[in-house]
């Protein structure tokens, strides 16, 4: 008996709660379990920024400088740094112009002949001075005209090579590695100056 009673009681409050969520007093949303949401943050990507090699910025194209001078050429040498090979032609005077260039081929001032280089690149260095005096005497001639200097080991540079002088120019061609970014700047103190060539090991 006890059992039909509470069955009894049970039966109108479940039709009370049907009925109230059909005439909106209650909504449905509160009378049905609603499942827990889940929330997701912002997922934030960092930006990664590649700096240059050694900070350096030079490019690989040509550099020129249209001045021409009557000192002379006296000397070639080289050097080795951290980030970059270093080619220094010292003049007596003043600093000369010039145009430093990667080329397909480098030839001879005067004759136009052929001028075989090592490395996966060349760079014309065209020097706009002479190699000799004004009484026609050299002023500098390499003992080895397809090794002007000793490159062995360098990380960058693979032969340097005379391509003569003729006209008031003076041209070498230098081999390198590969097409590497390069800068060109000279040093002058009245008496003598210097055309400085650097070619970075790498991008």
């Amino acid at each position: 008996m006890n059992t039909t009673r509470s069955t009894r009681t049970t039966r109108p409050a479940i039709r009370s709660l049907l009925v109230a969520t059909a005439l909106g007093v209650i909504p449905l949303t509160a009378a049905l379990a609603s499942p827990a949401t889940a929330t997701t943050r912002p997922t934030t990507t960092a930006s990664t920024t590649t700096s240059p090699y050694c900070g350096i910025t030079w490019g690989s194209l040509a550099k020129t400088r249209s001045t021409m001078v009557r000192g002379p050429v006296t000397g070639v040498r080289s050097g080795r740094h951290t980030c970059y090979d270093r080619l220094v032609v010292d003049l007596k005077g003043h600093a000369p112009g010039y145009t430093v260039k990667y080329v397909r081929n480098v030839y001879t001032e005067g004759q136009g002949a052929l001028v075989p280089l090592r490395g996966g690149a060349k760079l014309l260095v065209s020097v706009h001075a002479p190699a000799y005096t004004q009484s026609g005497a050299p002023s500098f001639r390499p003992r080895n005209p397809r090794e002007v200097v000793n490159v062995t080991g360098y990380r960058t540079f693979r032969q340097v090579a005379w391509a003569g002088t003729f006209e008031g120019y003076t041209s070498m061609g230098l081999g390198v590695r590969a097409r590497l970014p390069f800068r060109v700047f000279t040093l002058d103190d009245g008496a003598t100056s210097r055309l400085v060539i650097d070619v970075a090991h790498r991008w």
